[in-house]
């Protein structure tokens, strides 16, 4: 993982705090189905004193069918917008049927899919906000005969919250893998399959780790 860490003049990066490093490693445990390809990337660096993020993509028979990232961010002095230390930070887009795209309910469904995936499983949090998008691309001239194609993205950032006294992130890393694995259009993990950690990336470490 990449860390948003700063240096100090004539030292090394400081170390990081004992709570942000327990949360990167439970990003890390957390159980994606084999569709969900992750892997660690660079975090962005001026949001928040620490920050790691993964990147995946859902990819069937060789074919991409979504691809997001999710970022957390802690700042140990706490952040009012945030109402907490920690915030995690999602993104996720698919292709979707082109007549869903008038659909009136395809955004309030999009964002249900974030919602029902948390609480399945057990991801506490507050503060939640985000936005749905829904694109649609016509070609004309000599890519007229192309057909139109439409994506939805959904970004949404919120407040994991303790449970029973502990911040577990794991929970809201497998909800933003299910998150893809919805928009995507895979159907539910049948009762009593357990997922498997994805592969891709597994071991790699970026600077500061």
């Amino acid at each position: 993982m990449v860390v948003g860490s700063e240096a100090r003049p004539g030292s090394g990066p400081p170390p990081d705090p004992p709570e942000f490093t327990d949360a990167v490693h439970a990003m890390n445990e957390a159980r994606l189905r084999p569709e969900v390809l992750a892997e660690p990337m660079p975090a962005p660096q001026r949001i928040a004193p620490y920050a790691a993020a993964l990147s995946a993509d859902v990819t069937v028979d060789g074919n991409d069918l979504s691809t997001g990232r999710i970022i957390l961010l802690h700042d140990p002095a706490g952040n009012d917008s945030w109402d907490g230390t920690f915030r995690c930070v999602a993104y996720a887009r698919a292709e979707i049927e082109l007549e869903m795209i008038t659909d009136p309910a395809l955004a309030e469904v999009g964002w249900s899919w974030l919602t029902e995936a948390l609480a399945a499983h057990g991801a506490s949090y507050a503060a939640a906000s985000g936005t749905v998008t829904r694109v649609a691309t016509d070609s004309f001239g000599a890519m007229s005969e192309d057909s139109g194609s439409a994506q939805i993205e959904i970004r949404a950032s919120w407040t994991p919250q303790l449970v029973e006294g502990r911040l577990d992130i794991t929970g809201h890393v497998e909800a933003w893998g299910e998150l893809l694995c919805t928009a995507a259009g895979l159907p539910p993990v049948p009762e009593g399959v357990t997922a498997m950690p994805s592969r891709r990336g597994r071991g790699r470490r970026g600077a500061g780790h």
